[in-house]
């Protein structure tokens, strides 16, 4: 496989030869990045062009690594004993089958997704290294092995909440996805809005850009809401000059709900926008 972005999805140079340099190393491909930058939308571009299945386990708070690999239901198992159930005879019958064995069962090579991977507790990565290193688990209550049958292609993200073992680092190829600079934002636009004005997106960009740039910002907006601020300024059919002489009138561009997530960076664009008012020298 050569992945080299697709039609949706921009992929700079250093992204694709990450990809393809982790599935060649045959090691999981651990992607960092802030928020919004499309690491999980990477893997969902990487099945599409490989043409195979996406298998997406998103991680929270309280999963367990266990879950991965398969749970065991024995309140199941006796509630039907206790009820005379003939399924209780088979084990197998009371074991559910997690995201890794879905992945190592089957007949095809498939995507899998470990997602935010961060989110779980310290020990999750460790108590998965064994099966990624050997693609293979063994099921204590059957007393099988489960052996992947095509090696899949993992994905696992990471928003860098915690600190990953090193162990678990040296088992993988890594990769940060950096803020696409403004050529890489235009293309990732024409990708999603091949018909917008290009004026528009110039102005929306300027003006974008220099928020990111805000040093106080609490929250800087990401690509994603990039992509939303533009669909609402074509669905309101705002002129160009509305982005341009915004700050004259108003130091809040046009639908700010879509770029500023909390009041503390409302507050600091205003502050900011009544100093310069006042120095405007400066």
């Amino acid at each position: 496989m050569k992945f080299q972005g697709t039609d949706s999805y921009i992929a700079t140079r250093e992204l694709q030869l990450a990809v393809n340099a982790a599935a060649t190393l045959e090691r999981p491909l651990l992607i960092k990045g802030e928020p919004g930058t499309g690491k999980t939308l990477l893997a969902e571009q990487v099945a599409n062009s490989a043409g195979t299945r996406l298998i997406q386990w998103h991680i929270k708070s309280t999963t367990k690594a266990q879950q991965g690999l398969y749970e065991y239901d024995a309140v199941s198992r006796l509630r039907d004993s206790q009820l005379g159930n003939e399924r209780v005879h088979d084990i197998a019958n009371y074991i559910k089958k997690g995201k890794l064995w879905e992945a190592f069962a089957s007949d095809e090579q498939v995507v899998l997704l470990i997602d935010e991977i961060d989110k779980a507790d310290i020990e999750f990565p460790n108590d998965l290294l064994v099966e990624l290193d050997k693609m293979e688990f063994f099921v204590y209550e059957t007393g099988e092995t489960i052996k992947a049958k095509h090696r899949p292609i993992i994905i696992i993200t990471s928003n860098n909440e915690k600190e990953l073992p090193d162990a678990f680092l040296r088992r993988c190829f890594f990769h940060f996805i950096s803020f696409p600079d403004r050529d890489t934002l235009q293309q990732i636009v024409d990708v999603h809005y091949p018909d917008i004005r290009q004026q528009l997106v110039q102005e929306a960009l300027d003006i974008f850009l220099d928020v990111r740039g805000v040093p106080a910002l609490k929250k800087k907006p990401s690509t994603s809401e990039l992509i939303d601020w533009l669909k609402l300024l074509m669905a309101d059919d705002v002129a160009e000059d509305v982005l341009t002489n915004h700050d004259r009138s108003n130091p809040i561009p046009p639908f700010a709900g879509a770029l500023l997530k909390n009041e503390q960076d409302v507050t600091t664009l205003q502050t900011l926008a009544f100093m310069n008012r006042r120095n405007p020298q400066s």
